[in-house]
């Protein structure tokens, strides 16, 4: 399995395609209206692209493609028959790799760190996005019990509060 797969992908800011609610709705002759399909959408890590059109679209050749998924830099979706299916994200992947691979001459090793790497930055930012939201649902709940706390106090009671004892020596002159 992929480590893109669709249902681990948010879907907000993308275009939906395929049939739209109601489609099916008011047919003429009286016929039953067709269950509305599920809505396609289409997101940066849906895979669309063969491996042809990933290659034109990268710049880089088919065997390129394939070489690097043999070398896991960058690996496609597949189709039940096995084929490969690239997203855009995908592709922008592939642009990265020769960019690193060309420009700042880092070999294939190095970039599969590096990839590696960049992954794991990305699950330790959402992980602690994850607690620092844990944290603040934690701190709101010991606000509003505090709140409760405070609310249940007695108002015809005062608090004490100790009188600290000095030793300064005071002298006492009454009025003549």
């Amino acid at each position: 399995m992929s480590p893109h797969s669709d249902s681990s992908h948010g879907g907000a800011g993308t275009g939906r395609i395929g049939p739209g609610p109601g489609l099916g709705e008011g047919l003429p002759g009286g016929g039953r209206p067709r269950a509305a399909a599920p809505p396609y959408v289409l997101t940066e890590d849906t895979p669309v692209y063969v491996i042809s059109v990933a290659a034109e679209l990268s710049g880089l050749h088919p065997q390129t493609l394939r070489q690097y998924d043999r070398l896991g830099l960058v690996s496609p979706d597949r189709t039940a028959g096995r084929g490969r299916r690239y997203s855009a994200r995908d592709i922008q992947q592939l642009r990265e790799v020769q960019r690193l691979s060309q420009d700042e001459g880092i070999n294939l090793a190095g970039i599969k760190r590096i990839i590696e790497l960049e992954n794991q930055v990305t699950a330790l930012q959402s992980r602690v996005a994850e607690l620092v939201d844990a944290l603040e649902g934690a701190a709101a709940t010991l606000q509003q019990r505090e709140a409760a706390v405070h609310a249940s106090y007695r108002r015809d009671l005062v608090p004490y509060q100790q009188v600290q004892q000095s030793s300064a020596l005071v002298v006492w002159r009454p009025k003549r």
